[in-house]
C-alpha cells in the first residue's frame, strides 16, 4: 500500500512538473511543432537513465522512494500519449515531414538521453 501512495505521489508532482516544463517551452517556441512534448520526453530520459542507473547500481534507497521517482515522477513526467496524439494531428493536418521529424527526433533523442543519463550514473 505504501508504494502505491508514494507512486500517485509521485505521478502527481511528475505531471504537475510535465504541465508547467511544456506550458513554458510553448510560451518560448510556440504551437507550430511539439517542442514541448519533445523536450518534456528528452530530459525524461536523460532523467529516467541517471535515476536508474544511480538507484539500482549506485544508491541504496528504498523502494517506495524508487517507486515514487521512477514510476510516479518520471513516468507522469513523460509524454508518449502526448506524442502519439501530437503526432498523428500533423498526420491528419498533412504535415508529413512535421510528423516524420518529430518521430525522429523522439526517438533518436530520447534513446540517446537515457544512454547519456545511464553513462553519467555510472560513472559518479
Amino acid at each position: 500500500m505504501m508504494q502505491a501512495l508514494s507512486i500517485a505521489g509521485g505521478g502527481a508532482l511528475g505531471a504537475l512538473l510535465r504541465f508547467y516544463l511544456t506550458s513554458g517551452i510553448h510560451v518560448l517556441f510556440g504551437r507550430a511543432f511539439p517542442y514541448g512534448t519533445l523536450v518534456v520526453n528528452v530530459s525524461g530520459s536523460l532523467l529516467m537513465g541517471l535515476c536508474y542507473t544511480l538507484f539500482m547500481e549506485r544508491i541504496s534507497i528504498s523502494s517506495e522512494l524508487r517507486s515514487a521517482i521512477l514510476v510516479g515522477i518520471l513516468g507522469a513526467f513523460t509524454t508518449f500519449s502526448a506524442f502519439s496524439m501530437e503526432t498523428l494531428k500533423l498526420i491528419e493536418k498533412g504535415e508529413l515531414s512535421k510528423a516524420a521529424l518529430n518521430i525522429l527526433l523522439s526517438i533518436v533523442l530520447c534513446v540517446g538521453a537515457a544512454w547519456a543519463g545511464t553513462r553519467l550514473g555510472r560513472q559518479l
